[in-house]
């Protein structure tokens, strides 16, 4: 018998990363283009990945599962929305950038699936054409080889039971890879860093908010947020 995705119950308090503290975060930002020394991905691997992943998939509808950005940016036409939960993997910032979300001068930090725990995300089904839109999925979520964020089939649990499901995880022996982080540093580089695609404050809220929307929190994501939010307050006073 399946268990049941647990009901996650309101929050009374509000966030105290707020719209106007993400704002303070925010300033033009100018894409500075492919870092130098890394090797972009090119047509041909895209082409690749995406026919190995097409090859390697289960029967019936290709299922993504969302547990970040995916939720409001997928890159690609998806359909549906279904509750799932991800056994073995957790949310966590354990990757630098230097362009996107940050700079080489001030790198910043995103969200991948690491080892350990579990994660409790949305499951959507990638819409026809279905080539196309994974395509633009792998395109909108790898761009440097070797990727940090790499594509795997997860097994998912939904209230309709068990099914896999496409994942981005982290590859911890990549160079970029930045472990286990305490949440007051990580807290500190999502307060401060900016890229032209905007502030890891912006990441962080717009993921609770749509994660909250999904009836999802995230217990390590809510006490981050508090702590990003005492950072805006520190680096934006002014005497």
């Amino acid at each position: 018998m399946n268990k049941p995705i647990s009901t996650i119950s309101p929050r009374k308090a509000p966030m105290a990363l707020t719209e106007d503290l993400v704002a303070r975060t925010m300033r033009a930002v100018e894409d500075a283009g492919p870092t130098p020394g890394m090797v972009y991905m090119t047509d041909a691997d895209y082409a690749r990945i995406r026919d190995e992943i097409l090859a390697s998939a289960p029967a019936g509808p290709l299922k993504l599962f969302a547990y970040g950005s995916l939720l409001w940016k997928p890159a690609g036409e998806v359909r549906g929305g279904e509750r799932a939960v991800a056994t073995g993997w957790h949310r966590s910032f354990c990757f630098t950038v230097q362009r996107f979300r940050g700079t080489l001068d001030q790198p910043g930090l995103m969200m991948a699936l690491d080892r350990g725990g579990q994660c409790q995300g949305m499951v959507f089904e990638i819409a026809e054409p279905v080539a196309a839109n994974l395509e633009a999925l792998l395109r909108r979520e790898m761009t440097i080889l070797p990727a940090v964020n790499v594509p795997r089939w997860l097994q998912v649990r939904t209230e309709g039971g068990l099914c896999r499901a496409l994942g981005f995880v982290v590859d911890p022996a990549n160079p970029r890879y930045a472990g286990k982080l305490d949440k007051q540093a990580i807290a500190a580089t999502l307060a401060t860093a900016v890229g032209h695609w905007g502030s890891g404050a912006e990441y962080l809220f717009e993921t609770i908010r749509h994660l909250d929307a999904c009836g999802i929190r995230d217990r390590n994501l809510w006490q981050l947020q508090a702590l990003v939010a005492e950072e805006i307050g520190r680096a934006f006073t002014r005497p």
